[in-house]
């Protein structure tokens, strides 16, 4: 572009202060571009793009704090580590106590085995509540691998009473006391903590390991027994209990000071759960794979965290990294078919569960994800077929397994077999009598049918209590009060339904037609013109058709 720049200035006689300008500006505009495509970035959630469009900017201007600021977060959070390292030197130049950067700093450090700088890193961090859990579990085993253990055991005990860190202490406590030899101490801590209401995964299977390190196979293998109540549980006690057969001693949890810092990052971007904290929880979670990238667990909570963006390839190439060998694996390969179905690719998602399936014919997880591949891909019949396989897997069916007869019910009811859905529908809320999807389906269903529809609208308006801003069972709501000839009750409830769901071709249909009822019959026409302009399928805009020829005459 410079060169460009110049050859139109010299082509038109320009001097050369007027050809200084022009490239100024053309630089200028080169800088904004590179911004305004990394904010498109970022709101999209590209880290990467984020990151290298950030970084273009900051380049053109690399005093500008905020600039650094960003660039520096989408590097860290794109898991380009060693650029961020970089920025983070940058950027505490400029602000010291610039909590993120310190933490990256400290990071790197304990990567390199460099403990005592890892805790000045952190000692320079500005400390808030937000942040002391940081702070302190980063310092405790800095401190550790520093060889001050009464340090590394100060730190922990400083978040003791702090509010919602009691779980996170109680845990890393129990693993630093392993790390350092005083077993007696972390098994006392290990034993209350795992049998707690609420005890996490990565709490249990500490606790397990430690049993069968000690040798203690008999009190290892009851304690695996008694998790089996927890589906959550499930890969641990499968690999606890291979190991068990083969006589094979674990590695611990936590084996150098860097294990503790990275299940510590892990522990605290598990707990970002909420969606509008996802990415912060992916930058936590970088960092925690950084130091241990044999992090299996990690792996499956950043990929879950990208699906919460809307990510779904970066999501199937986190799944993917984690290893053949892992407990999780399966859960893994489940997520990656699930993720391809959700990006149309369907073909890719059922070959993969289908062998998934032929390797293990009684997961039911599996035949529930290759069932919803299938309707995916509107193979009805073939993903009946699945669902049977699951539900004959499930033995004793139980309030969870709703989800697989209303799964089978939509299947079936699209392959044209009512009779079979309506059974199972009326099986699902035999299992969970409250599940507003299920009421809705079957509740719409007879409605629709002209069939039980005063026993439909007590469903339907049961459903509405149990989710009261779904505009589509507002819809079947006043679906049924139309069915009813309950006129101004149904244009009423279909108006709410429309505030809810704009720009669905159904519920406008609807609407019309209550409307038409009620005498408001300009708006009705209005409402079905909008039905057809909505993309009202073949049949339903034939109908809508006929509609409107007969309200022109």
């Amino acid at each position: 572009m410079r060169i460009v720049v110049l050859a139109v200035a010299a082509a038109f006689g320009l001097a050369a202060a007027n050809a200084e300008a022009a490239l100024q500006q053309d630089g200028d505009a080169l800088s904004y571009g590179a911004y305004l495509s990394a904010r498109f970035a970022a709101d999209e959630h590209d880290m990467a793009d984020a990151a290298r469009f950030y970084r273009e900017s900051l380049e053109r201007d690399p005093d500008d704090q905020s600039l650094m600021s960003l660039a520096f977060f989408y590097e860290t959070s794109s898991g380009d580590l060693e650029d961020a390292t970089a920025l983070a030197k940058r950027l505490v130049a400029a602000t010291p106590d610039d909590r993120a950067a310190r933490l990256v700093l400290a990071v790197d450090a304990m990567k390199h085995g460099n403990y005592h700088q890892a805790r000045e890193e952190i000692a320079k961090s500005a400390k808030n509540s937000a942040v002391n859990i940081t702070v302190a579990l980063v310092n405790a085993w800095a401190a550790a691998g520093d060889g001050d253990a009464a340090g590394a055991l100060q730190a922990i005990d400083s978040l003791r009473g702090q509010g919602g860190a009691e779980g996170v202490m109680t845990f890393h406590k129990a693993l630093l006391l392993e790390y350092l030899g005083r077993k007696a101490e972390a098994e006392a801590i290990y034993k209350d903590a795992a049998r707690a209401d609420g005890a996490s995964p990565r709490l249990v299977s500490a606790y397990g390991l430690f049993l069968e390190r000690s040798g203690r196979d008999a009190e290892a293998k009851a304690f695996y027994d008694s998790l089996t109540v927890n589906a959550a549980f499930s890969p641990i006690v499968e690999a606890a209990r291979a190991r068990l057969a083969r006589g094979q001693r674990p590695a611990p949890l936590v084996a150098r000071p860097q294990d503790g810092v990275a299940e510590a990052l892990f522990n605290i971007g598990a707990s970002l759960n909420e969606e509008a904290s996802a990415e912060v929880s992916v930058l936590y979670l970088r960092l925690a794979l950084y130091l241990r990238p044999d992090l299996d667990l990690g792996y499956i909570m950043l990929g879950d965290r990208l699906e919460t963006l809307q990510k779904l390839s970066e999501a199937i190439d986190a799944f993917r990294k984690v290893d053949s060998s892992s407990p999780y694996r399966k859960l893994a390969a489940i997520e990656i078919a699930t993720d391809e179905a959700r990006l149309e690719k369907n073909d890719e998602a059922i070959r993969d569960l289908k062998a998934l399936s032929d390797s293990d014919g009684q997961d039911v997880q599996i035949w529930s994800a290759l069932g919803d591949s299938y309707r995916a891909a509107n193979r009805f019949p073939d993903a009946v077929a699945a669902y049977d396989k699951g539900i004959a897997a499930v033995k004793t069916p139980s309030k969870k397994d709703w989800i697989l007869y209303f799964s089978r019910a939509a299947a079936a009811d699209k392959s044209g077999n009512w009779k079979a859905a309506e059974a199972d529908l009326k099986q699902a809320l035999v299992l969970s009598p409250d599940e507003p999807q299920v009421l809705n389906y079957l509740g719409y269903s007879w409605v629709d049918q002209g069939r039980n529809v005063p026993e439909a609208l007590g469903m339907l308006e049961r459903a509405r209590t149990l989710k009261p801003y779904d505009g589509y069972i507002i819809d079947s709501v006043g679906w049924a009060y139309y069915k009813l000839g309950r006129y101004a009750d149904a244009a009423k409830t279909l108006e709410d339904a429309i505030l809810l769901v704009p720009g669905d071709p159904t519920i406008n249909d609807h609407y019309g037609d209550a409307l038409w009822k009620v005498g408001r019959k300009l708006e009705a026409q209005f409402q079905w013109n909008h039905a057809i302009a909505f993309g009202a399928e073949a049949a339903q805009k034939s109908e809508i058709e006929k509609k409107l020829l007969t309200a022109a005459q």
